[in-house]
């Protein structure tokens, strides 16, 4: 029979799914409040990240209760410090959320987007929330290939950063300072929660392998690549 202990090590992990999938609809949600200028909405996204504060919290005291209660060693004290590092990703990724629901509580009535950069941004919280959905599967699942995928996934965020700059550097737009500086906020909070993303699954392979991820190749090829 397993002991509490480890069914304490499990529910530590079970917070983490919580907070990645809170996270990750937070996101899409600062996302149509951003387009829609949906104050409404944009409100609840600011509102809901305590929650995700508070899960931090609490997966954070249980952890450390842990560490000076059981002593754990080896592969549990992996679980654990590694679970303390995933928690602050995502607490970092759910703030990232609330600064693009801000921007659109700031700027509303109106849209801090630009209609011709609304398919852009558009896109890039549609990924933000894909990325981390793959990445609360891989702590569910433990897959560490599917973890390492979630760095080259990343790469299509860089690229639709990079668009949202060619933007602002072309001759032609026409949107003011005060537009062009939202949208280089906005796009750092997108690249920043895929970042994050990224991140607890490598922290996953670590805890999978022992191995750093940057020092792995997901195995065969990826599909797409």
């Amino acid at each position: 029979m397993r002991d509490a202990y480890h069914e304490e090590l499990d529910s530590i992990g079970d917070g983490l799914v919580d907070m990645a999938r809170l996270v990750g609809s937070a996101i899409g949600r600062a996302t149509t409040a951003i387009l829609d200028a949906d104050l409404k909405l944009a409100e609840s996204v600011i509102a809901a990240d305590e929650k995700v504060d508070t899960l931090q919290r609490d997966l954070e005291g249980r952890a450390i209760t842990l560490l000076a209660r059981q002593q754990p060693v080896a592969t549990d004290l992996r679980i654990v410090v590694t679970s303390l590092r995933m928690s602050a990703d995502l607490e970092r990724s759910g703030d990232l959320a609330q600064h693009v629901a801000k921007l659109a509580r700031l700027r509303f009535p109106e849209s801090a987007v630009p209609h011709d950069l609304h398919a852009t941004i558009l896109e890039m919280g549609q990924l933000a929330q894909r990325l981390m959905a793959k990445a609360a599967e891989v702590i569910i699942t433990k897959d560490v290939d599917l973890a390492l995928q979630l760095e080259q996934d990343d790469d299509a965020m860089d690229l639709l950063h990079r668009t949202l700059f060619q933007h602002l550097m072309d001759d032609r737009w026409k949107h003011g300072i005060e537009t062009a500086v939202d949208v280089t906020l906005l796009g750092r909070y997108y690249e920043r929660f895929a970042d994050h993303a990224v991140s607890v699954a490598k922290r996953v392979v670590y805890l999978v392998t022992g191995e750093h991820a940057d020092e792995m190749s997901p195995q065969g090829d990826v599909q797409g690549a």
